[in-house]
């Protein structure tokens, strides 16, 4: 049965010369749009996203207004926009009319248009909502789900049908028919009854296996090593998240710009799939170097090198320095770290890494100097992009001094941790959630004692809205250190808050535990609380409340027996390709100076 639409409709001579210069070029002009005739606020809504006569007037960042003959161009190719979108929600008996001031759209000649347009008036009569009558697909793979819109009596809307389809496909492949595909559908609109019938026909085609892989694509990274690191399961039934595993494992070890794992369009023998994987190589070595400010921490810089393919197998090296405490208070030295980091990919498992580190540090903070170096090995496993688990073996040796005196010691160490990052982003997360959980127990050779330190971070977002979304970000913190005393255990093992990283508004490190009237020291229990509101607007341009809190205490962990303090304010961010640019100040709301000194902190990325 044929579908009955009612709408000024454009020759075909018309459509042609849209795309043609004008020869004749019209005044810029200014219009405005109304749309009318659709009484549902959300279906307006709807059709005036997907219309370029409003697309063309709204736009702010357009740097010319449009001509008469674009206008005429954007209202005659918004029949067919306003159409698709009428389809997809369940209209399929809609009359459209588009006037330019007065003029019918569809019967003006593009090549020569008026010579200015001052309205747009888009009449929409959409008619009767359409539902589904028959909503039929198969035959389905076993648990397959299909989407619910896709029934009778649920509304007609083509992305339904279109969502049952791939829904079907994406069943029987994942059982392993990689060629599975829609045969046939029959879709048929009844506009006595306004509903749409709808069957689509199934084709699984036959159960598959992995078949050969070729391997293209120049690459410093040695063919049996990328082999390896795939771990590509010849001889396995096909399954597409086989197949992005192999390609998310090699992308994974930085080597590579990119991985593409393409499916071969003809069936091997025995019902194989060859496979063919494409790599790209990233460059070999990559510098970057980063900074932020804060009023009482002063200027910290860090950089750092890195080489991809060290020796040809997707080893890295990566090598970061940091300088901190430049103009600061927190010392009368400047801090410094250096850090080297070396991972091969692939050590026992396509997704387990071997690491060795060497970390050098020289603190000098208010409370507390230390110089110590740290060198280790261990092995990161992967699973999925999301989540990383380590573990391995080091010694530290280190030399201490704050208010209890000097103290050398040497440990061994066993750390531990897991990370859980879920965020839509790194630098600008808006969703999800993050968790890094670290546990390092260590014995002590000389100079302290055994013991155990936890540090566990954990972040959650929360996003509002669309236009000018509000994101809620909260973040908690927990230190711990066990098994030493307070009097014996190393300065750099204990914990302070203030300062950027815990309480935003308190000098840095300004909480421990009172050791003299004048001297405190760190406590061997920490617990710091964060939260932000996020709102962004049209632009580049986002504001930030916060409101953080930090705890130390004498005791191994929290017990509310310990002190607190904290601080809130505001701050400023401005988006770039790199993440948020940060600017932030915040005053003490309890303990500390109780409000009497303003700090700022700047930065790139959000603070967490």
């Amino acid at each position: 049965m044929a579908s009955r639409l009612h709408c000024a409709r454009p020759s075909a001579l018309n459509m042609a010369l849209v795309f043609v210069m004008s020869i004749l070029p019209g005044m810029v002009a200014s219009y405005e749009v109304t749309l009318t005739g659709v009484a549902d606020e959300s279906l307006s809504e709807t059709l005036r996203g997907g219309s370029l006569l409003v697309e063309g007037q709204n736009n702010e960042n357009q740097e010319e207004t449009l001509t008469p003959q674009e206008i005429v161009s954007n209202a005659q190719a918004d029949y067919k926009r306003l159409l698709a979108v009428l389809y997809d929600n369940g209209y399929f008996g809609p009359e459209i009319s588009i006037r330019l001031d007065s003029r019918e759209a569809s019967s003006i000649v593009a090549v020569t248009p008026p010579a200015r347009v001052d309205a747009a008036v888009i009449n929409i009569n959409p008619g009767r909502p359409f539902t589904f009558g028959v909503a039929e697909i198969g035959p389905l793979a076993p648990e397959t789900q299909v989407p619910k819109g896709f029934a009778s009596g649920e509304p007609a809307q083509i992305s339904q049908l279109q969502s049952a389809a791939r829904a079907g496909v994406t069943g029987w492949r994942d059982a392993g028919h990689a060629k599975a595909e829609v045969a046939d559908q029959q879709i048929i609109a009844r506009h006595g009854t306004a509903t749409i019938d709808a069957e689509v026909t199934l084709e699984p085609g036959p159960k598959l296996t992995f078949g050969p892989i070729v391997i293209e694509g120049e690459s410093n990274v040695r063919r049996e090593r990328i082999r390896t690191i795939a771990d590509y399961p010849e001889g396995a039934v096909f399954s597409p998240e086989e197949l992005d595993d192999v390609a998310a494992r090699l992308r994974r070890t930085g080597a590579f710009k990119s991985v593409a794992v393409i499916e071969s369009e003809q069936v091997g023998p025995d019902n194989t799939l060859p496979i063919t994987m494409r790599v790209v190589d990233n460059l070999p070595r990559r510098f970057g170097f980063g900074g932020e400010l804060a009023s009482i921490e002063g200027l910290t810089l860090n950089a750092f090198w890195l080489h991809r393919n060290l020796f040809g197998g997707a080893e890295s090296l990566r090598i970061e320095g940091e300088v901190g405490g430049i103009g600061g208070e927190t010392g009368d030295e400047i801090d410094y770290s250096l850090n080297v980091l070396f991972k091969r990919p692939a050590v026992f498992r396509s997704d387990t890494s071997f690491f060795a580190l060497i970390d050098l540090e020289s603190l000098d903070r208010d409370n507390y100097t230390a110089e110590g170096i740290t060198i280790g090995a261990g092995f990161e496993w992967m699973p999925n992009d999301e989540q990383t688990y380590r573990a391995g073996a080091a010694f530290r040796r280190a030399t201490t001094s704050d208010a209890r005196g000097d103290l050398d010691y040497t440990l061994f160490l066993l750390p531990t941790a897991a990370v859980l990052d879920y965020r839509d982003s790194e630098l600008d997360p808006r969703r999800g959630y993050y968790l890094d959980a670290q546990f390092a127990p260590f014995l002590a050779i000389d100079g302290a004692d055994n013991g155990l330190l936890t540090e566990i971070d954990a972040r959650a977002y929360r996003s509002f809205g669309t236009e000018r979304p509000t994101t809620l970000a909260v973040r908690a913190q927990l230190g711990s250190l066990a098994g030493p005393s307070l009097e014996t255990a190393p300065a750099d093992f204990l914990f302070y808050s203030g300062g950027g990283g815990t309480v935003r508004g308190q000098e840095y490190e300004s909480l421990g535990v009172n050791f003299t009237p004048d001297e405190i020291i760190g406590g061997r229990s920490f617990l710091g609380l964060s939260a932000e509101v996020r709102m962004r607007t049209a632009g580049n341009l986002g504001f930030v409340g916060f409101f953080d809190a930090g705890y130390i205490g004498r005791e191994a962990f929290p017990d509310g027996s310990g002190e607190w303090h904290s601080g809130a304010g505001i701050g400023v961010r401005y988006a770039t390709p790199i993440g948020p640019i940060r600017f932030d100040l915040a005053v003490p709301v309890e303990g500390g100076d109780d409000g009497e000194n303003v700090q700022f902190y700047i930065g790139i990325g959000e603070a967490f």
